[in-house]
């Protein structure tokens, strides 16, 4: 994929690697084969940053409301993450109605999940002194005061214009990106 963020976009970003004991590229794997076998796939993850019913659905409402196609943008680290492995059995759109999850989707070791149309690998840098939040009680503040310590993820925007003095810039590289697909995300138990 040689997907590009353009101004004005907006976009999930989020920090990724081990995961509930396993590795980020066999993570992948799953995922590709859920997209194969289901025709969609749930990326687990956990913290309220980008929680489904009050920071995700809305954004990305918002901007599929415009016709704009909205982006998880991955940037790999290097994770501890080894909680169990334990697959989540249901999910809620609005945390009252419950579904099972498809049998051939396993999500495993999360509270959320974003829910996925497509996952290919990319290549591009993320200047994030110049996106801004997107949504929320930090709504307008510069990504790159946002993501940092224990903040790895964030409903983010690309600003036409930098937001923060070069010197305090930090460009990451996204090397997975994946399409969102309507409820976009979801809670798990």
């Amino acid at each position: 994929m040689s997907y590009q963020l353009q101004p004005g976009a907006g976009f999930i970003f989020m920090k990724v690697g081990v995961h509930a004991q396993e590795t980020l590229a066999d993570i992948i794997a799953r995922k590709q084969r859920e997209l194969k076998d289901a025709g969609v796939s749930f990326w687990g993850y956990g913290g309220n940053t980008c929680h489904p019913t009050t920071k995700v659905q809305p954004f990305v409402s918002k901007l599929a409301a415009s016709g704009q196609e909205v982006y998880l943008c991955m940037h790999e680290m290097v994770s501890k993450h080894w909680a169990e492995p334990v697959r989540a059995e249901e999910y809620s759109e609005d945390g009252v109605t419950w579904k099972k999850v498809p049998a051939p989707i396993n999500v495993r070791g999360s509270r959320y999940a974003l829910v996925l149309k497509s996952l290919e690998p990319t290549d591009f840098e993320l200047s994030l002194g110049h996106t801004k939040v997107g949504i929320g009680l930090q709504e307008g503040r510069p990504g790159v005061e946002y993501i940092q310590g224990r903040v790895d993820k964030a409903c983010l925007e690309l600003t036409p214009g930098a937001l923060v003095p070069p010197a305090d810039d930090r460009v990451l590289k996204i090397g997975l990106a994946a399409a969102l697909d309507a409820p976009y995300a979801v809670l798990l138990r």
